[in-house]
């Protein structure tokens, strides 16, 4: 059986392959009476479409959403919301040379195992492609949030790493993110990381990157301990991403080379309300929301499909090597920023729904 959904009141399920007709998804458990219409999901599509810099594929999709069905007169009925988007540019006959081989780091080989079918087109329904329609579902539960929390809660992501190379942290700048083609919070870091993804690209290879997503206006009591806390909500929705490896809350791996008295976020009051000191734990504590702000990374592995030959196999289980051609991502990071700030939406929005 396949799993093609996730949440629980508030949840979705997306359907389509890369190189099929289209994609889509269908988003249930929405209230009824929100404002709704296609210019709400579009500005997020546009922030992951493909095609947009010399840094990311050179696929051409305009990722046009359709809304057919539940909305009327611009406001959600409370029933399933379908959307669409229509594939483009689609050119399977790129992949003609490799129909019958595995890429290595792909799931070319466990897709095949687990269901007895080698789709080529791009990977089928293991495509980064799917998570358009993530995005779009994003998008319908940023207004729930905004719905459901009378503080303004800002989602905000950002690439803080690529390859070797991290952003200095005194140079954060929330104005900066969108005004570069990496979403980076750091203006000195992009000169470099341009000349580290032509090079990968120059030999065939690619790079992986580490993304940020903060979190500000959550209330303080989001979360159901013991096993539907809110991070550990986060970190399955983050992992479901293509070619995510891993997740971490506030100084997540970091805090091994603190001490017990370094890592904790001491507390004092201030204008008669708790006052934290520090945010070390990404403001949740036992699977539950500090009020602080909440902080989250994943990151996420190079780009399977490189054009450097690889040993590998192929489906009548023969070795040979692999050269992939077409147009992939040599940093896959880079459009995984908006995938990741939906993700979280979608959960804080089932949290919402499920238990404010």
């Amino acid at each position: 059986m396949t799993s093609n959904s996730i949440g629980k009141i508030f949840n979705f399920t997306t359907w389509g392959e890369s190189h099929g007709k289209a994609i889509g998804c269908v988003v249930d458990g929405v209230p009824s009476n929100i404002n709704l219409t296609e210019k709400d999901i579009q500005p997020y599509l546009d922030k992951r479409k493909p095609g947009q810099s010399k840094f990311t594929t050179q696929r051409k999709e305009e990722d046009k959403v359709e809304i057919l069905s539940g909305t009327f007169e611009g406001k959600t009925t409370g029933h399933p919301i379908s959307l669409i988007i229509y594939n483009q540019d689609q050119r399977s006959k790129d992949y003609g040379d490799i129909k019958s081989k595995f890429r290595p780091g792909h799931a070319d080989y466990t897709y095949w195992k687990k269901y007895g079918i080698r789709d080529y087109r791009g990977g089928g329904r293991s495509s980064a492609r799917e998570t358009a329609m993530r995005v779009a579902a994003g998008a319908i539960a940023r207004k729930i949030i905004k719905n459901k929390i009378k503080n303004q809660v800002v989602i905000t992501g950002a690439l803080i790493q690529i390859g070797n190379h991290k952003i200095n942290y005194d140079n954060w700048n929330n104005n900066f993110i969108s005004k570069n083609n990496f979403w980076s919070p750091d203006k000195e870091i992009i000169k470099t990381w341009e000349n580290e993804i032509q090079t990968a690209r120059k030999s065939g290879s690619s790079l992986g990157a580490i993304i940020e997503i903060r979190v500000k206006g959550l209330p303080a009591g989001l979360g159901e301990p013991i096993y539907e806390k809110i991070d550990s909500d986060i970190a399955k929705a983050l992992m479901s991403i293509n070619a995510v490896k891993g997740v971490e809350m506030g100084n997540g791996f970091s805090s091994v080379y603190e001490t017990g008295i370094s890592n904790v976020d001491e507390m004092r009051i201030k204008n008669k309300k708790p006052l934290f000191l520090s945010n070390n734990n990404g403001g949740v504590l036992g699977g539950i929301t500090t009020g602080q702000e909440l902080i989250t990374r994943f990151v996420v592995k190079p780009t399977s499909s490189i054009l450097s030959p690889k040993k590998t196999i192929n489906t009548k289980l023969k070795e040979t090597t692999i050269s992939t051609k077409g147009r992939h991502d040599p940093c896959v990071g880079i459009r995984a920023v908006p995938v990741g700030e939906a993700m979280v939406a979608t959960t804080i929005a089932d949290h919402c729904l499920r238990f404010l």
